[in-house]
């Protein structure tokens, strides 16, 4: 009787082994079966000068409600080519395509990203500096009238020579943020990053607009970047699609979160 149970109970168990084994052959094919493509990109955010990660914070919000992964890049504002250096060791880290989104001097940095894989999809240009090669930012914001920024700025002199820059905090609403609510302007003021004086004198590399297709938003009533300024880099850069928000300070993507977060999907559908 012994023995008897012994074999129905190994052949049970035998029984089970095959179950479970067809069972888990059926969920690879089924995993196998699933369609690879049409994988949304992750939208990298880029920051400039005098803000921070959060200042991407209403666009995250929206794009994560349509189903997008959202990651905001601390840019550490000290150099185009290093900036541009972090960020490649930032996309390094990312699985699938990338729409590369940058805001004013983050899109210097998005223009000299070495990433010329097939990962990156395309970039975005939010109230940003879209440099050809040998041009800096403050060669461009120069380049036409309306930028009042260098009088509200505040120096910092760095042990190395250089200098850190902030935007007055008594003056950052009306030279950066106009249209936001002026509590929250005052926050931004309080916890904007400066930039070092030399990243803004920094030539360009060969621009990554040449080869990955662009889109631009212009900020209608930019005080740092004149819209004149933002509109002959997006003609230049050729741009796919140009968005002209009327009345928008620089920034654009604080105050207009929707219509910010309604060109970047059209840049990764």
């Amino acid at each position: 009787m012994h023995t008897l149970t012994h074999r129905v109970t190994a052949r049970i168990t035998a029984l089970l082994a095959v179950l479970v084994a067809v069972a888990g052959l059926g969920t690879a094919n089924a995993v196998a079966d699933r369609p690879t493509g049409g994988q949304k990109p992750t939208i990298v955010l880029v920051h400039g000068a005098f803000a921070d990660g959060a200042s991407w914070n209403p666009v995250i919000e929206r794009l994560q409600r349509r189903g997008f992964t959202a990651v905001a890049v601390a840019n550490p504002l000290r150099g185009v080519r290093s900036d541009a250096d972090a960020l490649d060791a930032r996309l390094a880290g990312i699985d699938g395509p990338v729409v590369l989104v940058g805001h004013s001097y983050g899109g210097a940095v998005i223009t000299n990203v070495k990433a010329r894989s097939p990962k990156v999809k395309a970039l975005v240009y939010v109230a940003a500096f879209a440099p050809a090669e040998g041009e800096a930012a403050g060669q461009l914001a120069a380049k036409y009238p309306g930028s009042t920024l260098g009088g509200t700025l505040a120096p910092v002199p760095l042990p190395d020579g250089s200098t850190d820059l902030y935007i007055k905090p008594s003056l950052f609403r009306q030279q950066f943020a106009a249209d936001v609510p002026a509590r929250q302007a005052a926050l931004m003021a309080s916890t904007q990053r400066p930039i070092r004086d030399a990243a803004l004198d920094e030539a360009s590399g060969t621009p990554a607009w040449t080869s990955i297709p662009s889109w631009f938003l212009l900020a209608g009533a930019d005080r740092n970047i004149p819209l004149q300024a933002q509109g002959f880099m997006a003609d230049r850069a050729g741009s796919r699609a140009t968005v002209t928000v009327e009345g928008a300070s620089h920034a654009v993507a604080v105050s207009r979160p929707d219509t910010v977060v309604k060109l970047i999907v059209r840049a990764a559908d």
